[in-house]
């Protein structure tokens, strides 16, 4: 059937896959890049990286920097010569104010930030391989991920046991003890275990029928088991040790004689066994127990009989439709479900498969990571919209969503084969209303991540096969899996989970946030104050003074603000609400949302304060005039650092010691300050007169009203701000046939 998921077809053999076990013969239907790994290369191949939104808005900062410098320099230059200023002091005063327009420390602060950036996602378990990721990652609206692996533990594990009409479900946290509770919540414990004989049968039969072996380890939290083999077989071998069922024990007291062992037609396997003293029923002399477990469908048609607490009933159509319907009710849980029987041998029969009596049915799943839901309400409160994507059954995936919180009870999942009947223009209509896609391929992943981005999304996907690597190189971040992960995977991605889960993301967003907040503080700091200095300088002109300040002294000042205290504010740890607010529209620069305005008001208070002090002390004949101007402008910018580091809150609710590296720097630009106009040399370099400390504590004093502006406006903007709507966008559920 040509139109069959590529995980439904069952009679194909794929390029790159591994035979495990088993022997047969096949008919060579594609080669070369005809393959489906061949079809995933060019997919692979077809794909280009495109710039992050950081470098997208810093090329775009850049233009509009670099033009308002060289305006302003041929401002500063013509007013210069329309004076009659000497051309070469006019050209170094030209230059300087240009300079003084750019942050220079912008790239430094950046690669910094985005360095340490990447170095705290790592002490958290996300390797970032690309370091401009690291920002992006502040900016994700969706996040696309795989199910199995990430969203869950990628272990098998039995969670329902239903037999003889009763449903018992098994807590996670079982332990050698084994502790369990029916459906009704009454607990039921490994000595109560001997008065449902069915449960101890059910266990039995799933242990011995099995090829599956176990391995117990020692924790901290106890005795913990896992297996080695088929990982649901495994699952049976666990589930019956938690009940002090161990297979290396059982099978010594009833060991395997004969089989007949699985295969895909018949969807069931037999053993058969010497009977022991853990049944719970006594076997004639001589007599051998065949147990077989498979599909509960095929196991009815061949049963005659039910094992029922302590006595075989006949299977009559009631109880079938019993059987039937727990079976479909487990399946739509999202579980895999396997039943089990067994029939008394004589000691010559060879295992033959009827007139069986069933023993009861188990539900397997692969269950949720247990930090995984916070993380996806945590991922809702920010403004980020999880996607489950997987080659999964539809009915387990949607549990599974709806389990985590992902996917809405009402919701519905999109499956390969509908993606595929839909062209671009469909896909984009219903991709922000469906949060699973359910048995896809890996060009259906591809066309969702652009079809995502074409309505303006910015993208992180998770994967970690081959047949991920095109989706995972198209998306804003590709996010491969560091335990599974193949290599074409972690090279096709940004970052690299190292510990396979999905939480993992949602710090590392957490963290990208974190940077793009800091990059915009320096942004808001540094252009601010550049614009001060701007502004002294027009101003200066404007009223026919001296400039007011020379160009060695605002390259100084430059270096003090744009470097020191610009890389001391993008170590500022993150805000309280960071992860309680929208995402960062990635169509929006870096100038959006106020910041474009506010960097034009903290510059022209910045300017103010400062000319202030030298127009006054100029018009007054104080010789020292401009060493005032540029003091207080040193101070000015310390004090907007202290503002600018607490972003929307205000001061003295940021703890003063949460970001030390600045306070050291803060207290190094001062010192450096102080240097500037008190030791000789500096004094002679820079053009400065000492200061008397009564006017230095005035220009301290004078040049804190750059704080309390900055304070002023922030609790403007509090009182303006409207309480906004919960981040969390809510699928709309889409019918089947969409």
């Amino acid at each position: 059937q040509a139109d069959l998921p590529l995980g439904d077809r069952r009679n194909m053999a794929y390029m790159g896959s591994t035979v495990t076990y088993g022997r047969g013969a096949g008919l060579v239907v594609a080669t070369g890049m005809e393959t489906e790994l061949g079809r995933i290369a060019g997919l692979l191949q077809s794909q280009e990286r495109e710039q992050t939104p950081l470098q997208r808005r810093l090329d775009q900062a850049g233009k509009w920097l670099a033009l308002g410098g060289i305006a302003t320099a041929l401002l500063v230059g013509l007013a210069g010569l329309w004076r009659g200023q000497p051309l070469v002091d006019v050209f170094l005063t030209g230059v300087s104010v240009a300079v003084a327009v750019v942050p220079e420390g912008l790239p430094a602060v950046v690669t910094i930030t985005l360095a340490l950036g990447a170095r705290r996602m790592l002490a958290r378990q996300a390797l970032v391989r690309r370091l401009p990721a690291v920002e992006t990652l502040g900016s994700v609206t969706v996040i696309c991920s795989d199910k199995t692996g990430t969203l869950t533990e990628n272990r098998m594990t039995v969670t329902v046991l239903d037999v003889g009409g009763h449903r018992l479900d098994l807590d996670e946290e079982l332990t050698g003890a084994g502790q369990a509770r029916f459906a009704n919540g009454a607990p039921l414990s490994e000595e109560s275990t001997a008065a449902h004989p069915a449960i101890r049968l059910l266990l039995l039969g799933g242990a011995l029928c099995n090829d599956a072996q176990l391995v117990a380890e020692q924790r901290d939290t106890g005795r913990r088991f896992h297996a080695v083999g088929d990982p649901t077989e495994g699952a049976l071998v666990v589930a019956a040790a938690r009940f002090g069922l161990f297979k290396e024990t059982i099978e010594q007291e009833m060991p395997r004689l004969d089989e007949l062992p699985f295969d895909s037609e018949r969807k069931r396997m037999t053993t058969v066994h010497q009977p022991g003293a853990l049944l719970p029923f006594p076997m004639g002399e001589g007599e051998r127990i065949a147990f077989t477990k498979g599909s509960v469908d095929g196991l009815l048609d061949l049963a005659a009989g039910v094992w029922l607490d302590d006595r075989v009933i006949p299977l009559d159509e009631a109880y079938r439709r019993r059987i039937e319907e727990a079976n479909r009710s487990l399946a739509e849980n999202g579980m895999r479900v396997l039943g089990v029987a067994y029939r008394p041998l004589t000691a010559d029969e060879r295992p033959v498969e009827c007139d069986l009596v069933f023993v009861g049915m188990v539900g397997i799943m692969d269950p949720p990571r247990p930090e995984v839901k916070e993380a996806v309400a945590r991922s809702l409160e920010a403004g980020i919209r999880p996607i489950m994507i997987t080659g999964d059954h539809p009915l387990t995936a949607l549990h599974i969503a709806r389990e985590l919180g992902i996917a809405h009870p009402d919701s519905q999942a999109l499956t390969g084969v509908q993606v595929e009947a839909m062209d671009d223009a469909a896909l984009e209509a219903v991709v922000n209303r469906v949060s699973v896609f359910a048995r896809v391929a890996p060009e259906h992943k591809l066309r969702i991540v652009k079809a995502l981005q074409a309505k303006g999304e910015i993208v992180a996907m998770t994967g970690d096969g081959v047949n991920d690597a095109p989706a995972l190189k198209q998306a804003d971040i590709g996010v491969a899996m560091g335990i599974t992960g193949t290599d074409v995977a972690k090279e096709s991605a940004e970052m690299v989970l190292q510990d396979d889960n999905f939480a993992t993301i949602v710090a590392a967003i957490e963290e990208g946030r974190t940077i793009f907040d800091n990059l915009r503080k320096f942004i808001k700091f540094s252009i601010a104050g550049n614009i001060g200095k701007i502004a002294v300088m027009l101003a200066g002109v404007a009223v026919g003074m001296p400039t007011p300040l020379l160009p060695l002294q605002l390259l100084w000042l430059n270096l003090l603000t744009d470097g020191l205290l610009g890389i001391g504010l993008g170590l500022e740890p993150p805000e309280r609400n960071i992860m309680r607010r929208p995402p960062f529209s990635p169509q929006a620069g870096l100038f959006s949302q106020g910041v474009g305005s506010h960097i034009v008001r903290m510059g022209l208070v910045i300017g103010a304060v400062s000319f202030a002090m030298a127009l006054y002390h100029w018009t007054t004949g104080h010789d020292d005039w401009r060493t005032l101007a540029f003091t207080t402008l040193a101070f000015a910018q310390l004090w907007q650092a202290a503002g600018t580091r607490a972003g929307a809150e205000p001061i003295w609710r940021v703890n003063p010691l949460s970001n030390r590296p600045l306070l050291g720097l803060m207290a190094a630009v001062a010192g450096l300050q102080l240097a500037a106009i008190y030791l000789p040399w500096l004094q002679l370099f820079l053009a400065t007169e000492p200061l008397a400390w009564g006017d230095l504590l005035l220009c301290v004093a004078i040049s804190a009203l750059v704080l309390v502006a900055a304070e002023l406006e922030k609790a403007w903007a509090r009182s303006k701000e409207q309480p906004h709507p919960s981040a969390m966008r809510t699928p709309v559920p889409i019918k089947e046939n969409a």
